[in-house]
């Protein structure tokens, strides 16, 4: 009989167990012995049973590992990073007009070290820049030349492409646009899995060395060349 009421009260305790990694072990819980005769008979419970009982418990709220979240700060940055032109990348091609210089017009692609090579305006480090940024540099060298006024325009023929990973129906590389984000790559790569997560988002931006987490409570704009995982839910 001792036996018996043992393995039902290590069985109470191994369910309460169950319970408390279920909510990611953040309510205490406590062992509630049986009263009366049972109480009297269970108090010789022996402590391998209750330091198993504890192990467990442990062993299930390590089976949920913690991420970083990216600071609120940080995911400020990234939807304001999208309020202006996106910093040009090695790799992409673009568009450079000089008003009235057709000969100096043309498509152009920013090669792996980051620099762009026109006509007179020589090599000019275009990555890292904005839009806007490299119309300014190129006036300025085209100006140092013969040009006395140059009016340049640059716009962007192919941005870099950004990568899905994850839960996703069909992970890979997609060609960027402008004004794409999350819930937009995610319903270009068919949408997430059964398994995704509904709460956050990894994101690793160009020139950062790791992924970061991001709340789906806000619209995060994608950038060219980021890399995005859906994570799995756990419950």
């Amino acid at each position: 009989m001792i036996l018996e009421h043992l393995q039902q009260w290590s069985s109470g305790a191994l369910v309460a167990v169950r319970r408390t990694t279920a909510v990611h072990c953040s309510e205490t819980w406590a062992l509630q012995p049986p009263t009366g005769v049972r109480a009297h008979r269970t108090a010789f419970l022996p402590t391998r049973l209750l330091m198993g009982v504890m192990c467990l418990s442990v062993l299930g709220c390590a089976r949920h590992p913690t991420f970083e979240s990216a600071p609120k700060t940080d995911q400020t940055a990234t939807i304001e990073a999208t309020a202006v032109s996106p910093r040009l990348q090695a790799g992409e091609k673009i568009r450079v007009t000089v008003y009235n210089e057709a000969s100096l017009s043309g498509d152009y692609q920013i090669d792996p070290s980051g620099f762009v090579s026109l006509p007179l305006a020589g090599s000019v480090k275009a990555e890292g820049l904005t839009r806007p940024e490299l119309e300014r540099e190129l006036t300025s060298n085209f100006r140092n030349q013969y040009l006395r006024n140059p009016k340049v325009t640059v716009s962007v023929l192919e941005f870099r492409p950004f990568y899905i990973i994850g839960e996703i129906q069909r992970p890979g590389a997609y060609p960027y646009n402008s004004g794409l984000n999350v819930l937009r790559a995610i319903a270009v790569a068919g949408g997430t899995t059964y398994r995704a997560s509904k709460s956050t988002i990894e994101i690793q931006h160009a020139g950062e060395s790791e992924l970061r987490e991001y709340s789906l409570a806000v619209s995060i704009p994608v950038l060219p060349g980021d890399v995005i995982r859906i994570p799995q839910r756990y419950f």
